[in-house]
């Protein structure tokens, strides 16, 4: 009888599940296929490696021991790290709520109340009584058409793409760790540069004075030399202010007070790999960049979210048990007469909501195509990021290719305007200007050796920063096309 009652209750609700209607809701983004983004012809002319992806230790190939020190102490102490972490543990929390929802619920409970009823209610009142009763429920909705379970997995995916989006966090302040460090080298460069520039000005000011007391020269050229003194003075001044901004920005990184960065030392230049591209490298990327892995789990999070929406428009059936004894006034509760139970399946059929459920599952859709157009853009960005790396610092070599021949000229002027004055054939006052082309030409090298060392962090960076994916969230790149 109980079997046959519970199977009319099926098929009741499987011949009602026609009753809300979804109409034509659909999702209107697709995802972006990599074979799509081309690269042959943007990448044409530097080598391949199928093992060209970053080390999850990079770092340590730049072999400077204060740097990897410095990148250990921010990985532990960045406060912001701390708060990606909090994210992860409270989207696994949601899991947690998700798949409680699964499952079914039992409560017990017990209660002793007492109260004064008048006679002018009841013919029995005019006295005081107590109630005594406990009870134990138990409630389970049945998962017919999968909605908590795409719920759940839902949130799974919420908590992988969370627990992924800690893992980007600590490759971007790595790398930003890096660069900051290979920024304060190149702010120190430039602070000797510009002290020696600073003293080549006051150089010639002074043999300027001379010949201007002598004659020789007039007050033209003496305020000139003053103009350069000024000028020389300000960028001075500016290029200290760099190395202090520097290495405040390290003590923001490391999670420290300003007093940390004073305490760093003068970096030592930073050993450069040789520039290579991984073999097939927008498919590849999907697996090496954190930040597409986390979004791809965002995807399929809103394709579960839809699942799950689609099924509140179905009918459903719970089943809920009620047990408990109960006794009025003197009476003893655990009497067989003071028992009460209660037993049986409840069905639950949308029929007008006012429109709630086709916005519910609107809104989901609109969520999937956020989360599918945000990949897509992340995709887009990831590849092109790569291939503007790679040609920018190609076009990096070529101008410090020439800068350095133009350094290398200034440097054999300055040695013939010396010798020249070594000679009497020449004065140092116009030495003093040949050097000073030598320091521009200098400060150009080292300008764009500190670019490319920034470029090619940046570039570890472009290429995942050594992210290396579980074979959870591994899993979810093979379907990147769907």
């Amino acid at each position: 009888m109980r079997v046959s009652y519970i199977a009319a209750m099926t098929a009741l609700t499987v011949a009602l599940a026609g009753c809300a209607d979804r109409g034509d809701l659909r999702p209107q983004q697709s995802l972006t296929e990599p074979s799509s983004l081309r690269v042959s012809q943007s990448l044409a002319g530097v080598p391949q490696l199928a093992d060209a992806w970053p080390a999850t230790d990079w770092w340590t190939k730049l072999g400077d021991a204060q740097l990897d020190a410095l990148i250990a102490e921010a990985l532990q102490h960045n406060p912001g790290l701390a708060a990606v972490d909090a994210r992860s543990r409270a989207a696994q929390a949601q899991v947690g709520l998700a798949d409680a929802a699964r499952k079914p619920s039992v409560n017990v409970g017990a209660s002793v109340a007492g109260a004064r009823i008048p006679a002018t209610v009841l013919p029995t009142g005019g006295h005081f009584g107590a109630a005594k009763y406990a009870y134990a429920s138990f409630k389970w909705g049945l998962d017919l058409w999968g909605g908590k379970r795409a719920a759940w997995q839902a949130a799974v995916g919420e908590s992988r793409a969370a627990a992924v989006a800690a893992h980007a966090a600590r490759i971007e302040l790595s790398a930003n760790v890096a660069r900051a460090y290979a920024q304060l080298g190149a702010a120190f460069t430039q602070q000797d540069l510009a002290q020696a520039e600073l003293k080549r000005a006051d150089q010639a000011l002074q043999l300027t004075r001379q010949r201007v007391a002598a004659g020789i020269d007039n007050r033209i050229q003496l305020q000139q030399g003053e103009a350069e003194v000024a000028a020389a003075q300000q960028e001075q001044a500016a290029a200290a202010q760099v190395v202090v901004a520097t290495r405040s920005a390290l003590s923001v990184l490391l999670g420290a007070g300003p007093d940390r960065g004073l305490r760093i030392v003068r970096p030592h230049s930073l050993a450069l790999t040789q520039l290579t591209v991984p073999q097939d490298l927008p498919l590849g990327l999907l697996g090496h960049r954190a930040d597409l892995v986390a979004a791809r789990w965002r995807v399929e999070a809103a394709r579960k979210d839809i699942q799950a929406a689609k099924t509140e428009f179905l009918p459903n059936i719970s089943l809920g048990a009620l047990a408990g004894v109960i006794a009025l006034g003197g009476g003893n509760p655990l009497e067989l007469p003071a028992r009460f139970y209660q037993l049986g399946p409840s069905l639950s059929l949308p029929v007008f909501d006012g429109g709630r459920l086709r916005a519910n599952l609107s809104g989901k859709d609109a969520a999937f195509d956020l989360a599918a157009a945000q990949y897509n853009q992340k995709l887009v960005d990831a590849v092109n990021e790569v291939a503007e790396d790679y040609a920018a610092l190609q076009s990096l070599d070529t101008q410090i290719e020439a800068q350095r021949r133009a350094r290398d000229a200034a440097q054999g002027a300055w040695e013939l305007a010396e010798q020249r004055y070594q000679a009497g054939v020449g004065n140092f006052l116009e030495a003093l200007t040949v050097r000073q082309q030598l320091l521009r030409a200098e400060q150009g090298v080292a300008a764009l050796d500190a670019h490319k060392v920034d470029l090619s962090l940046q570039l570890v960076q472009a290429l995942g920063g050594g992210f290396q994916p579980s074979a959870q969230a591994a899993a979810v790149v093979p379907s990147a096309h769907s």
